[in-house]
C-alpha cells in the first residue's frame, strides 16, 4: 500500500497539516521540522501527489511544447534547452510532435488543455491555438505568427538571409538559388527569403527561389533539390533555409559530380550542435538557440503570472555567420 501524508506525519512526529505545509512551502516552518519531514518521506518512500498539489495551488507546473518534429536538429536542440530551463524552475514539460499536421495539432492542444498545463510554447502553424489563448491560456510562439496578441521569439531572420546572400556574392557566385518552405506561411522565417531577394535585386541579379511544400519530409526535399539541379544548370550558389536542406544539397551535388566549393557554394541556416559535429564544413547562419529557449520561457512565465504589460510582442535575437569550407 502506498504511504500517505498521515504516515509521513507519524514518522516525523508532526501533524499531517505540518507535512502539507512543508510540501506546499506555505507558512513558517523551521528548518529542523522541514528536514525531519523530508527525511521521513525518504525513509518510507513517499512521493507527493502532484495532481492533488496542483488542485491546491491552482497550478500544475506543467508546460506544453508543440513542435513539428524533434528529429529536426533545430527543434531537437530547442526542446533540450527549454526542458533544462523548465526543470531548473520546477516545471515539467509535455512534448508534442505534430509533423505540421493540423489534425494532430488540434488533438495535442486538447490533450494539453485536459492536463491543465499552465502555458504552451508553440513552434507550429496551428492558428486554432488562438481560441485557447482567448480563454486566458498563456501562449508564446517561436518563429510563428499566430495572432497580434501572442508574443513571437525568433532569430533576426532578415539579417541572417542578408549575411548568407552577401557572402555568396562576395565569393563570386552569379547564379544563386534560395531553397525555402511554403511562402504563404506567415512566419518570421520568410524574411530570410525577403533578404535574399532584396540583396539579389540590389546587385542587379534576378532572385530564383524553390519552395519545398513539405519542409520536414525528406523525399519532398530531395525531389525539389533534384528539380533545382535539373533546371538551374548554371547554379553556382545555393542558400538553403535550414541545415538539413543544405546537407541534402551537398549530397545531390556530390552525386552529380559538382565540386563544392569550386563549382558550387552552399550556405545553410541554424548552426545546431548536431550539424556542426556531423557537418563541420558547412557554412551556415547560426541561430542563438539557447537564448531563444530562455526568452521563450521567460515570456511564458510572465504570461502565466498575467504580466502582459511587460511582454514585448516581438523578440528578434542576433545571428552569427559560421564560415566553413562549403563557401
Amino acid at each position: 500500500m502506498k504511504p500517505k501524508i498521515s504516515d509521513v506525519a507519524k514518522r516525523a512526529g508532526v501533524s499531517p497539516t505540518t507535512v502539507s505545509r512543508v510540501l506546499n512551502n506555505r507558512g513558517y516552518i523551521s528548518e529542523e521540522t522541514k528536514a525531519r519531514v523530508h527525511q521521513a518521506m525518504k525513509d518510507i518512500n513517499y512521493f507527493p501527489n502532484d495532481v492533488a498539489r496542483s488542485l491546491f495551488n491552482k497550478r500544475t507546473n506543467v508546460i506544453g511544447l508543440i513542435f513539428p518534429t524533434v528529429s529536426n536538429p533545430f527543434f531537437g536542440e530547442l526542446t533540450f534547452y527549454i526542458e533544462n530551463i523548465c526543470t531548473k524552475l520546477g516545471y515539467k514539460v509535455l512534448l508534442c510532435n505534430s509533423l505540421n499536421r493540423v489534425d494532430e495539432e488540434e488533438k495535442y492542444v486538447e490533450m494539453l488543455m485536459r492536463n491543465q498545463v499552465d502555458g504552451i510554447i508553440v513552434g507550429t502553424h496551428n492558428r486554432g491555438i488562438i481560441d485557447y489563448h482567448k480563454e486566458h491560456l498563456a501562449v508564446v510562439a517561436i518563429d510563428r505568427n499566430l495572432s497580434d496578441t501572442i508574443p513571437v521569439v525568433s532569430s533576426d531572420n532578415y539579417a541572417g538571409g542578408k549575411l548568407a546572400t552577401e557572402l555568396l556574392l562576395k565569393k563570386g557566385c552569379h547564379h544563386i538559388v534560395h531553397l525555402n518552405g511554403p511562402v504563404e506561411l506567415e512566419t518570421p522565417a520568410r524574411f530570410r527569403r525577403k533578404a535574399y531577394e532584396d540583396v539579389m535585386r540590389q546587385s542587379g541579379k534576378e532572385p530564383i527561389t524553390y519552395e519545398i511544400p513539405a519542409t520536414f519530409d525528406r523525399r519532398s526535399q530531395q525531389g525539389i533539390i533534384k528539380q533545382l539541379f535539373d533546371e538551374q544548370v548554371n547554379v553556382d550558389g545555393i542558400f538553403a533555409s535550414d541545415d538539413v536542406i543544405a546537407a541534402s544539397v551537398l549530397r545531390e551535388a556530390k552525386r552529380r559530380g559538382r565540386d563544392v566549393p569550386s563549382a558550387l557554394k552552399v550556405v545553410g541556416y541554424d548552426g545546431t550542435d548536431v550539424t556542426q559535429t556531423l557537418l563541420p564544413e558547412l557554412t551556415t547562419i547560426k541561430q542563438p538557440i539557447e537564448q531563444i529557449a530562455q526568452e521563450s520561457v521567460n515570456l511564458l512565465l510572465k504570461a502565466i503570472e498575467g504580466k502582459f504589460e511587460e511582454m514585448p510582442l516581438e523578440t528578434k535575437l542576433p545571428v552569427q555567420l559560421l564560415e566553413g569550407s562549403t563557401t
